[in-house]
């Protein structure tokens, strides 16, 4: 049973999305509601992410929607570093703040703000090690930046019972597939 749930993935720009109007964002958050409502049905009591653009930020959508059927899921959200977002655009700038004002824990693990690559790695590490399942947006056939946590979560398991889960491009062809059928 998954008691805390680690969601990160894809960023918008490795998926060849460029606006959250973009349709295939809703097929994602589709495929995440579905994941963390299954797993909301066993017990999922948090989720975390660390408020990167696209996967992360869309799953915690995908959170506050769950939780007008399961209020007890909570969400974290756990950067790596302060002010994150201080180089997005504006409409980043405000989907990122919504998530942090709706959020149950906001927190960073290095108190500074960026200084290197490290801190990313630092905080896979951390979000891991705090974590007894994690769900990825991710294709291993299309590599991106979630590889490096894929690597973690692996690594991890060698020491702890981490349950792996990941929303390839198959599944999401499977949700867009089902909700075309549910619009005939």
């Amino acid at each position: 049973m998954a008691r805390i749930l680690t969601v990160t993935g894809y960023k918008p720009h490795e998926l060849g999305i460029f606006s959250s109007s973009h349709e295939a964002v809703d097929y994602i958050k589709k495929a995440f509601l579905k994941e963390l409502h299954n797993l909301a049905e066993d017990g999922l009591e948090w989720v975390i992410v660390s408020g990167q653009l696209g996967a992360e930020l869309w799953a915690a959508e995908s959170v506050f929607e769950l939780q007008e059927a399961f209020p007890d899921v909570q969400l974290a959200v756990i950067t790596p570093f302060l002010n994150q977002e201080e180089n997005w655009n504006e409409h980043n700038k405000e989907l990122y703040e919504m998530v942090v004002s709706q959020a149950d824990f906001v927190d960073s693990i290095t108190k500074r703000n960026y200084e290197s690559p490290q801190q990313f790695r630092l905080k896979n590490d951390f979000l891991v090690a705090k974590s007894d399942a994690v769900l990825l947006l991710y294709d291993e056939e299309k590599e991106g930046s979630p590889k490096f946590f894929l690597e973690a979560a692996k690594k991890a398991q060698q020491n702890k019972d981490l349950k792996i889960t990941q929303i390839t491009f198959h599944d999401l062809q499977v949700i867009v597939e089902e909700e075309q059928l549910k619009d005939w």
